[in-house]
């Protein structure tokens, strides 16, 4: 019966494709209790706000601080412009799966096949990877740094290459033994308390060395120069596109997205306010990335533990999903290897996966110019540049309003600003970084 109100519904209102009309569209599937048309599943408004900011908000926060030392007070319109732009990216990337009535794109990689052909589908799949492969390398990066920095001096200290060993020999253990994850939000969810506990410790310690520094801080208005890095580490802050629409298709009523998503995202924002602006303050020009590496004794410690904690039950979550994309591209499956094939293919697939994380991570032990670089490649894309172009190519440019295709054209401009001179200033301070250990 709801599948005839469906189709009776596009028969007569003959649906164009523009967001007015998706939205009417969600709206009608709302109102004939037609809530799982495309498998939606059972979740409410609050499991989709808590995935976004268990997602979204991360250890992007900790080096936030030193986006506004390397742009000035700047950042604070660059954060407040990278929400609104966020925001918008999100809705209109779920617009982009229900472009074609009566039907919804499954994920980020049609929505790039559905709208440039095969080189969207390169360039989606490459961007997506990317963060896959990225994110999970620059935390095993700050968990083998902190495990370095907090057993200094101690009977337990070790080399730095020696803990990101350690980390990832520990790490393959879950992949080996779980197909899937099916435990992400619970996992997640941990990591953003983690993570607010940091905010809470920025918040309060970091006036509190401004008041007792020995120094004058020095702080900037405008760094031209910094705009593009301090974009890309601001863009990484607002990484989880990839994740939206498996987000949206957990909705048991989808039209309540377009909510959720910014409410996520507002909490999210909120959250980085609280770090960004009193860590800048607080330290100016000296501001590091991670911010807790301008801390000393147990704010310090606390800080680097629970961010610790918060990237170890992360990197799973990245590394597994990378690999069940590879898995399902070579069709490593029960059905065609058996059981137990499947499984040593599985088995060889995530520990050759591991073993290249832990290669990266042990030569490019540079927290703050990695988070950049990963910010600029991927999350500028991802985020700014391709949910846009695919936004503007499925549904069309006349049928929107001119102020709506002016906010589409100037994010597309900062996106290339931050892809382009962000890719290029990472790269530069990577180079720097390697000659300085030399």
């Amino acid at each position: 019966m709801a599948t005839e109100i469906y189709e009776a519904s596009i028969k007569s209102e003959k649906f164009k494709v523009d967001s007015t009309v998706i939205d009417d569209y969600v709206e009608e599937d709302r109102s004939a209790s037609i809530t799982n048309e495309f498998g939606h599943g059972k979740g409410s408004f609050l499991t989709a706000y808590f995935n976004i900011v268990c997602v979204v908000a991360g250890t992007g926060t900790l080096g936030l601080p030193k986006a506004f030392a390397d742009g000035g007070w700047l950042g604070i319109l660059i954060l407040i412009l990278a929400y609104l732009m966020a925001v918008y990216s999100g809705i209109i990337l779920i617009r982009c799966l229900y472009y074609k009535p009566g039907h919804r794109l499954s994920d980020y990689k049609q929505i790039g096949t559905a709208s440039f052909g095969w080189v969207g589908y390169i360039i989606a799949s490459s961007l997506h990877l990317l963060n896959l492969f990225g994110c999970p390398a620059l935390y095993l990066v700050l968990a083998s740094g902190n495990m370095t920095a907090m057993l200094k001096g101690t009977p337990g200290e070790l080399n730095y290459k020696i803990w990101a060993i350690i980390w990832g020999a520990f790490l393959l253990i879950p992949s080996l033994i779980l197909k899937t994850l099916k435990e992400v939000t619970a996992i997640a969810a941990i990591g953003a308390v983690c993570t607010m506990v940091a905010v809470f410790i920025v918040l309060i310690q970091g006036p509190i060395q401004f008041h007792h520094a020995t120094e004058p801080v020095i702080h900037d208005s405008v760094i031209w120069t910094g705009f593009p890095i301090a974009l890309s580490t601001i863009a990484f802050s607002f990484g989880g596109n990839n994740t939206y629409p498996h987000v949206e298709h957990a909705l048991k009523k989808p039209h309540q997205w377009k909510y959720a998503v910014t409410a996520g995202l507002s909490t999210c924002t909120i959250l980085y306010f609280l770090t960004a602006i009193p860590g800048y303050y607080s330290f100016g020009r000296n501001t590091t990335s991670p911010i807790y590496n301008n801390f000393s004794g147990a704010p310090q410690l606390i800080s680097m533990i629970v961010m610790t904690i918060h990237v170890i039950f992360a990197i799973p979550i990245y590394s597994t999903s990378f690999s069940l994309e590879f898995e399902q591209f070579i069709n490593c499956t029960d059905e065609k290897l058996g059981k137990l094939g499947s499984w040593i293919g599985r088995a060889i697939i995530r520990t050759a996966t591991m073993v290249i994380l832990v290669i990266l991570a042990a030569f490019i032990p540079f927290f703050d110019d990695f988070m950049g670089l990963i910010g600029a490649l991927a999350n500028c894309g991802l985020v700014f540049l391709l949910p846009i172009l695919c936004y503007l190519k499925l549904t069309g440019l006349r049928n929107k309003p001119w102020y709506e295709l002016l906010f589409c054209l100037f994010t597309l401009f900062l996106g290339v600003v931050g892809c382009v001179f962000g890719t290029i200033s990472a790269i530069k301070a990577l180079i720097a970084d390697f000659q300085s250990q030399h």
